[in-house]
């Protein structure tokens, strides 16, 4: 660890590109924890307990209870899609499957962008973590190499020079891989979590409008 902070002085080699990757670390952290408090949080919801009360309250006439029942969950994504149907049957006095699943289409379409918002810069700090851990590893091995060949130098310094650009080149590496495997880990879950809360938003809005439009 302390080989590793070294890399951070500005009297090290490859300096550089530690900053760089310091940062791109901070970002990553900041991000895993923005989407995963937003989607694994905000957004999610005890979908199959949340709609049996929903169907029970339609099955019941009573869609004023559903929507209050939505709106006491008003930020969690599936409450949104549904409320927006409810909303629409509560406030016409025919039921038309066609204007319902319209009202739940286009809430879906709000919900979905904002689950799906910025996680995928997760994967993007991955790879330029990655690429700038390469580029650090190149840029200590030339070093090094520049150092066994210049003229002029004694064969301490040399040696010193060559294990300073090989250190430069492992430690990039070693930061770069401690950043993307991580950042990948998290996009992976918090990818599928998302795609779990989308797939429940169909899978409930159909059984919903179908149960709706079959009450009449």
């Amino acid at each position: 660890m302390d080989e590793v902070l070294r890399n951070f002085s500005t009297t090290s080699t490859g300096w550089g590109f530690m900053w760089v990757l310091l940062i791109a670390a901070i970002f990553m952290v900041a991000l895993a924890i923005e989407r995963a408090y937003y989607i694994m949080v905000r957004s999610n919801i005890n979908a199959p307990k949340f709609m049996a009360e929903i169907r029970k309250l339609v099955k019941a006439g009573d869609y004023g209870k559903a929507i209050n029942l939505c709106d006491s969950a008003k930020n969690k994504a599936l409450a949104q899609v549904v409320v927006a149907g409810l909303k629409k049957v509560s406030a016409s006095e025919t039921i038309e499957f066609r204007a319902i699943q319209n009202s739940v289409d286009e809430g879906t379409l709000e919900v979905i962008p904002k689950l799906h918002e910025r996680t995928g810069y997760l994967a993007m700090l991955a790879n330029v973590a990655t690429l700038v851990g390469l580029m650090g590893t190149i840029y200590g091995l030339i070093a090094a190499f520049k150092s066994v060949s210049a003229p002029g130098i004694d064969a301490t310094e040399k040696s010193r020079m060559l294990a300073a650009g090989i250190s430069v080149a492992m430690n990039t590496t070693l930061v770069g891989l401690a950043i993307a495997i991580p950042a990948i880990l998290v996009y992976t879950f918090l990818n599928n979590k998302t795609v779990k809360i989308i797939d429940e938003i169909d899978e409930h809005t159909v059984k919903l409008i179908n149960l709706i439009t079959g009450n009449q």
